[in-house]
Order: C-alpha cells, then sequence, then structure tokens
C-alpha cells in the first residue's frame, strides 16, 4: 500500500489535471466516472477534498467504493464523511454540487457489491486484502 503522502500527492496531481483540462482529460477511470468529493475533515474541520471513481449508479446517487487499495484502515474521507455527511461533489470536472453521504446498509451492500465486482475484478481483490468489510457509501443529490 502507498504512503498517505504518496496518495495525496497522486490525488493532487489528478484533480489539477481535470481541473485545468475543464474535465477532458483524467474524468473516467476504467470506465468509471471520477468524482471529486470534498469532505469536512472530523479533527481539523478543514475542507479536504479527493478524487474517487463511481463504479455504479443508483438512481441519482453514485456509490463510491471505501477500499484504500485493501488496506486494513478506511480511509480518511470515509471516517471524514461518516462523521459529516454533507458533502460536495464535482463529476468529470463540472461545479461542485450539494450531496449527502450514506454508508449502505447490509442489504444495499449485499445487493450493490457483487454488481461492482462483476465489472471491476480489482474491488474483490481488494477484499481478499483486508479483514474489514470495504463499505460502499452513496452519494446523493441534497434537497
Amino acid at each position: 500500500m502507498p504512503s498517505d503522502f504518496v496518495l495525496k500527492t497522486m490525488n493532487a496531481v489528478h484533480r489539477a489535471l481535470v481541473r485545468v483540462s475543464g474535465g477532458r482529460i483524467g474524468n473516467d477511470i476504467g470506465g468509471m466516472p471520477v468524482l471529486e468529493v470534498v469532505t469536512v475533515g472530523r479533527r481539523s474541520g478543514a475542507q479536504r477534498a479527493v478524487m474517487l471513481t463511481s463504479p455504479l449508479r443508483e438512481g441519482e446517487a453514485y456509490v463510491v467504493v471505501a477500499s484504500r487499495g485493501g488496506d486494513d484502515q478506511h480511509p480518511a474521507w470515509f471516517l471524514n464523511l461518516r462523521d459529516e455527511p454533507r458533502v460536495q461533489v464535482a463529476v468529470a470536472g463540472g461545479p461542485r454540487a450539494p450531496m449527502l453521504a450514506a454508508v449502505a446498509t447490509p442489504d444495499e451492500r449485499a445487493r450493490m457489491w457483487p454488481q461492482i465486482t462483476a465489472s471491476y475484478q480489482n474491488y474483490a481483490n481488494y477484499q481478499k486484502r483486508t479483514q474489514r468489510e470495504i463499505p460502499l457509501v452513496l452519494l446523493r443529490p441534497a434537497s
């Protein structure tokens, strides 16, 4: 697993590439749309932006996977949105929009996980690397 510094650097470069290109470059990875998700730091209170892929749509909701590459720890962005579910999301370099994050219920995850892993085997491989159950998060437009 890459260090936090490497992950943050890769994320910053990806975010800059999407922004500079107006979403023409880096807005799709492996057939998945790229989302910029802005959370509020659970300890700092500062805004934290992360680039994530969405392997599945559920109606208006984008589904993201808190895999951290199969690491035994949850990603910081997941812990942040779990504590403060009001987030901002930009799709493919577009404008940010307010959304609400909700961790998938066990029934939702049981239904969605096979769909995700059927299309994107890397997520199944990540699950094999860790003892924790990798959470799914639904990002829905805020009303």
